[in-house]
């Protein structure tokens, strides 16, 4: 049998809930409006997301004022690279967007306030002029940094001519030419700026810059920077430089002028180039035409030399310059006919100083130069007055190369005398004899078919005596020569022994012969 615990009833069934009581019904949706989505479309074009406020739709406004944000981020402080491209690109989606976005969803979504969908689209056209106004003051922004920008070139072109003017034009060509480059790229690329405009008194200093050498009248080193000038206007337009183009012109041919002058004057062989520079580029201009007169001062100013203290440099330098003229000749139609007969003066002159200058080197004791000298002027000028003298000048001096105290005084064209002296040939060699003393003259004699080369220690003996075999018949010659001191010196013809010599003090009363013989050497003796 079961019960129930006392007090208990049994199970007992639950009651059911009663029913909920349903809710308000949903308003049913906006009638579609499309002036109300073009007004929120409108609206979120400003950037701001005001369609959205609008629509109460907090959280797609805020994305619209973040992108805004990191837009304004991007693009400011406006420069002179302006916005980069693929940010304008994606804001202008992300409005795009939102504009599309927004105008769906206000299709059928009732507004706050205003709550007539004319008012909100007109609301709407006005903002737009937020991101308008907004486009043209950056314009302006980016516009200015622009400007600042190419100032900034132009202040760096100037500080490099500035640089330049205190250095070489060599060493601060290069930087001439960078500044060049900015004042073209500022006057073809930009001409309506700032920079542009001032690029024209920009490039009156960098020409005065340039050309400061010949201000300072130094014409040598203005020639370079002025040529260089001259090169500008191939780059720059006309319309920039004015009169600038022809600006360094007539001081380039003064200077090259000058600088040519100035070095004609100091022997220095710049000129040449310097006056055929002149006479090519400026044929016509009042410069040129001092070339020829100077060239011919020169001459003349070489040929009163030749008659001074040192002839010979005198003789060079019309040599240098009968050479040098006659290239310049050829090079300058205009003055060709006198610069020639400035040429042919110049080297005329310098062979008839050829002998002066022979007699300058051996009074100064160059004997080998004033032999080479005066053989040279001899061969070359056959009805010279002086060419008998000079010939003599020339056997002096190539004794005195052996024998210095030979060369003490000048030689004469003496001869004759009455002091008999023979020359004998006791050698096998052929043998050039020359003397000089109160009479100079040379000669040869042929060489002693039976004679033979002395040893070294046959000489050594006390009674050695060459020219004294009475079975052997020397080539021999009879001079007549005054009393006094003759030098005598025996060479070889075409043989490589060394030249003999001898100082002969000759006397009235002794008849004298003069030995030459073979050894290691060639020695002589006096009897």
């Amino acid at each position: 049998m079961s019960g129930y615990p006392y007090g208990s009833s049994g199970p007992q069934a639950v009651p059911p809930l009663p029913p909920m009581p349903p809710g308000p019904p949903t308003p049913p949706p906006a009638p579609a409006d499309g002036l109300r989505a073009a007004a929120v479309g409108l609206l979120n074009l400003s950037g701001l997301g005001l369609g959205y406020a609008l629509l109460r739709r907090w959280l797609a406004m805020a994305a619209c004022w973040a992108a805004t944000a990191v837009l304004l981020l991007v693009a400011l402080p406006a420069e002179a690279d302006g916005v980069p491209g693929a940010a304008l690109v994606l804001y202008a989606a992300f409005l795009v967007a939102a504009a599309v976005h927004g105008a769906l969803a206000g299709l059928r979504t009732p507004l706050t306030r205003p709550s007539r969908a004319p008012v909100a689209l007109l609301l709407g056209v006005v903002l737009l002029a937020v991101p308008a106004g907004g486009v043209v003051l950056y314009d302006r922004a980016r516009d200015e940094a622009v400007e600042k920008m190419l100032l900034d070139r132009l202040d760096e072109a100037d500080r490099l001519v500035r640089a330049g003017g205190t250095q070489s034009f060599t060493a601060a060509e290069s930087g001439y030419r960078q500044a060049l480059t900015a004042y073209r790229d500022l006057d073809a690329n930009h001409p309506g700026s700032r920079a542009a405009g001032k690029v024209p008194d920009r490039l009156r200093a960098y020409y005065a810059t340039i050309g400061a050498p010949y201000e300072r009248k130094d014409y040598c080193g203005a020639v370079a920077p002025l040529a260089y000038l001259r090169t500008v206007p191939r780059t720059m337009p006309a319309r920039s430089l004015g009169a600038l183009t022809s600006w360094p012109d007539d001081r380039l041919a003064t200077s090259l002028y000058e600088c040519g002058a100035t070095a004609l004057a100091g022997g220095d062989a710049t000129w040449a180039d310097r006056f055929a520079d002149l006479l090519t580029a400026f044929s016509g201009s009042p410069q040129a035409a001092r070339v020829e007169p100077a060239v011919r001062a020169a001459v003349g100013r070489a040929e009163q030399d030749v008659r001074g203290t040192d002839p010979c440099a005198a003789v060079e330098r019309l040599r240098g310059l009968g050479a040098r003229i006659t290239d310049l000749s050829g090079r300058s139609a205009g003055v060709r006919e006198a610069l020639a007969r400035d040429a042919g003066r110049a080297s005329g002159s310098a062979d008839a100083g050829a002998y002066p200058c022979g007699v300058d080197q051996y009074r100064d004791g160059d004997f080998a130069a004033a032999q080479k000298t005066m053989e040279d002027f001899a061969a070359r000028h056959r009805g010279d007055r002086n060419r008998a003298l000079a010939e003599k000048i020339a056997i002096a001096a190539e004794v005195a190369q052996t024998l210095p105290a030979a060369g003490k005084h000048l030689p004469t064209t003496a001869g004759g005398g009455s002091v008999s002296v023979t020359v004998k040939n006791d050698s096998p060699d052929d043998i050039r004899v020359l003397y000089t003393g109160p009479v100079t003259g040379s000669f040869t004699l042929k060489g002693c078919g039976s004679c033979t080369a002395y040893s070294w220690s046959s000489t050594l003996n006390p009674a050695f005596k060459p020219c004294d075999d009475s079975g052997k018949d020397y080539p021999q010659r009879t001079l007549q020569l005054p009393p006094g001191t003759t030098w005598f010196v025996h060479k070889p013809v075409g043989g490589t022994t060394t030249a003999g010599s001898d100082t002969a003090k000759l006397s009235s009363d002794y008849v004298y012969t003069e030995c030459a013989y073979t050894t290691q050497s060639f020695g002589s003796t006096t009897s």
